[in-house]
């Protein structure tokens, strides 16, 4: 565990404009620093409270001061990301993404009705026939809204539906009244991952078919690697919007697991405007390199936070290094 001082000497904040609105913002904050292993990534949400954002600085200190297990393989297979657009802009968003097999459509926005889901994931059909859709609602349904929202898109051959309820007895009560009526789509858990003190209970309540394993929000690659081989379910790797640098996490967990049976959410970056450094992680035919990424000093500059956001991020991250070390020493 290097000390604050040391984080705090090659801290960096950068606010990168996004293409579109993303989890309600257009500008993504994130917090940069250089360790003996390479550039690592600090970004929990600015909603997160300092316990949940523990776990995110873990991830960064495991990045940057001890580096990635051995990759099994050299690139990973990712998904385009669809925002809760409307229908007529989704060939635009899709134009930013080079040969996608897959295609995840964000769905339960806050404000918007099932009829606009049903026809952005028509929409979506129609503009890539030949890859695999999934959707995601960020746990934005109830059971009785997410049982109605699959059964009319099954028609579609969705692979799976991604946090459709925010809990997981209401993943066990939708994956189950899905099997009743016949419709095979699968369920997947990743806020009932995530953010449960219990990240294997969801597997042993059977409530999904697999699940969403993000790197910062679970603490680490191995943290996260050593919570797939427990859960005995498929897993997904999915961002957290972050930076190339926090990618690279993301490709290193992606390419340690034995076995990566679905396209992962990696590729975000195409949804950004900027990015810290001038080889950005965008995929190629479906699949990301795995390789590091060097941070441009220029771009750092370029897109650095204002002063006071920057003093935010600071502040954040000496209440949140305490936290951490707290819960180390209470182990």
């Amino acid at each position: 565990m290097p000390t604050l001082d040391e984080l705090l000497a090659t801290a960096r904040v950068v606010s990168l404009p996004m293409k579109v609105k993303f989890r309600g913002v257009l500008r993504r904050e994130v917090m940069l620093f250089n360790g003996p292993a390479g550039w690592t990534e600090f970004s929990p949400f600015t909603e997160y409270d300092d316990g949940e954002a523990a776990s995110w600085l873990r991830a960064a200190v495991e990045a940057g001061w001890q580096g990635f297990p051995e990759p099994v393989r050299t690139s990973v297979p990712v998904n385009a990301t669809v925002p809760a657009v409307a229908p007529e802009d989704v060939p635009a968003v899709l134009a930013r993404y080079d040969g996608p097999k897959t295609v995840k459509i964000k769905v339960a926005e806050r404000g918007q009705s099932l009829e606009d889901d049903v026809a952005r994931v028509e929409a979506v059909s129609a503009a890539a026939p030949a890859s695999a859709l999934r959707v995601d609602a960020n746990g934005g349904w109830d059971v009785p809204t997410a049982v109605e929202a699959l059964t009319q898109l099954a028609e579609y051959g969705l692979e799976y539906a991604e946090q459709p309820v925010p809990d997981i007895d209401g993943l066990r009560q939708v994956r189950l009244e899905l099997r009743r009526r016949g419709i095979g789509t699968l369920i997947a858990a990743d806020e009932s991952v995530r953010k449960e003190s219990d990240p294997l209970l969801v597997a042993r309540e059977e409530a999904a078919d697999l699940i969403v394993v993000k790197v910062q929000p679970l603490g680490g690659v191995r943290r996260a690697l050593d919570i797939v081989a427990q859960a005995g379910l498929p897993a997904v790797v999915s961002s957290a919007l972050d930076s190339s640098v926090g990618i690279s996490a993301g490709v290193a967990l992606a390419a340690a697991l034995p076995e990566l049976p679905y396209a992962c959410g990696l590729a975000t970056v195409s949804l950004m405007d900027a990015d810290v450094t001038s080889r950005p992680l965008v995929p190629a035919g479906g699949e990301l390199p795995v390789r590091t990424v060097e941070v441009d000093e220029d771009l750092l500059e370029r897109y650095a936070a204002p002063a006071e956001r920057q003093q935010w991020w600071t502040e954040r991250l000496e209440r949140t290094y305490r936290t951490l070390a707290e819960v180390a020493a209470a182990r």
